[in-house]
């Protein structure tokens, strides 16, 4: 059986309900500054950033990124194709009521 996903309203519940929980139990509460968690001996711990190595210039690529790209598209079509006007149309006959009783292909 598939365990129903939690929703926020459940989640916030929980953890109230896990707070409580804790201070009834004589817990206490630190109030911590904002950054203040991340601090290494007084420092941000930027090790785990990538700040460490100096900064690599970029190669651009943008000409294999067209290349890339022009082989995406697809062949365009001949644009040789010549525009037939004079093709028959259809056309609807109606009764004297106007229903439609036929159709009727007509040279124009």
């Amino acid at each position: 059986m598939i365990k129903p996903k939690t929703t926020k309203k459940e989640t916030r519940q929980e953890l109230e309900s896990l707070v409580e929980e804790f201070i009834k139990a004589k817990g206490e509460i630190q109030q911590v500054d904002m950054g203040e968690s991340g601090l290494v001996d007084g420092k941000y711990n930027t090790s785990h950033i990538g700040f460490s190595e100096p900064r690599q210039d970029r190669t651009p690529l943008n000409h294999v990124v067209a290349a890339i790209q022009q082989k995406k598209r697809p062949p365009s079509p001949p644009s040789t194709a010549k525009i037939n006007n004079n093709k028959p149309k259809k056309k609807v006959i109606y009764d004297d009521f106007g229903e439609p009783l036929r159709w009727v292909w007509e040279d124009e």
